[in-house]
Parts: C-alpha cells; sequence; structure tokens
C-alpha cells in the first residue's frame, strides 16, 4: 500500500451535491480496490492563476488514502472523464506529513503592486499650450536663422574642402 493524496480542481459553479457526488466516487473506489481512505479536506473557492475554460475561480478538496498503484490509475482514469473536474494531481503523500490548506490570499489592496490586477487607462493626451501668435513667430524666426547658418557653414567647409583646380 502506498499513501496517496489527490487535490482536486472542482468546477465552482457546481452544486454542492455534484461536488459531494465525485468525492463519494472517489471515495469508492478507494475501499473497492482495497484501499484505506484517510482524510478529505475541503478547502473551498480559490482565484485562479490564469483562467481555465473562462473561469476564474476553482473549488478545491483535498483527499488523502491508502491505496495499491493499479487502484490510483483506475481514480485517475475515471477522474480524467468526469464532467466538473477541471483538474486534478495525484501524489505519494510524505510519511508523517501533514496537510493543511493554504491561507487564502489577502485582499488586493494588501498584496503586493506586482500581484494586484490593475489596469491602467488608456494614457490621455497632453493638454497642449495655448497658441500665442507672438511666440510661435518667435519660435519660427529662430528656427529659420538656425537653418540659415547651418547651410551657411556648411557651404563654406565644402568649398575649402575640395580642391580647385589651377589652370
Amino acid at each position: 500500500m502506498n499513501e496517496y493524496e489527490i487535490l482536486l480542481m472542482l468546477d465552482p459553479e457546481l452544486a454542492e451535491e455534484r461536488q459531494t457526488e465525485i468525492v463519494t466516487r472517489t471515495h469508492e473506489l478507494v475501499e473497492k480496490g482495497g484501499g484505506s481512505w484517510l482524510s478529505h479536506d475541503v478547502w473551498g473557492r480559490r482565484r485562479l492563476a490564469y483562467e481555465i475554460d473562462h473561469k476564474s475561480d476553482g473549488s478545491y478538496h483535498l483527499l488523502q488514502f491508502d491505496a495499491q498503484p493499479a487502484t490510483l490509475d483506475e481514480i485517475t482514469r475515471v477522474l480524467k472523464i468526469t464532467d466538473g473536474v477541471m483538474r486534478h494531481m495525484a501524489t505519494r503523500r510524505v510519511k508523517g506529513g501533514t496537510r493543511a490548506a493554504p491561507p487564502p490570499l489577502p485582499p488586493a489592496e494588501e498584496r503586493p503592486r506586482y500581484e494586484r490586477e490593475e489596469r491602467r487607462p488608456p494614457a490621455q493626451p497632453a493638454e497642449e499650450a495655448p497658441d500665442d501668435a507672438e511666440t510661435a513667430e518667435a519660435e519660427s524666426a529662430e528656427a529659420e536663422e538656425a537653418v540659415e547658418g547651418y547651410a551657411a557653414s556648411t557651404e563654406s567647409e565644402a568649398s575649402e574642402a575640395t580642391p580647385k583646380e589651377e589652370a
């Protein structure tokens, strides 16, 4: 006999009766295979790290039992084809280890910023300063002077750079 635990993630929209039905079916499979049922911990509804089948929550159940490997294979096969089971994971338990539900996440305000699901609104265009005719004319005059000065300096550099042919 091996010690196993299965973490079941069930559809949160399932009725309580259907969730109980799935756990009861697993319990029956363990006992039918000659194993012994140890515990069933309901962890409750938890938020998922990413959506599965367009659902952002899951209902978690931790099942602990002793069974033969063939029994675990049958349980896994049944859970794969059972409607309402979003995910399941079977692992061998550590001998003498206990497993308690992790604490629920704190509200969004208390969590670090990188864990919050904030959506920032798109950036608003910067407000433009009111048009001032005098400022605009002064800026354009400065720009023209700069262009003329640059053009004059490049012309003189170009004439110095080309050698003149003597006849």
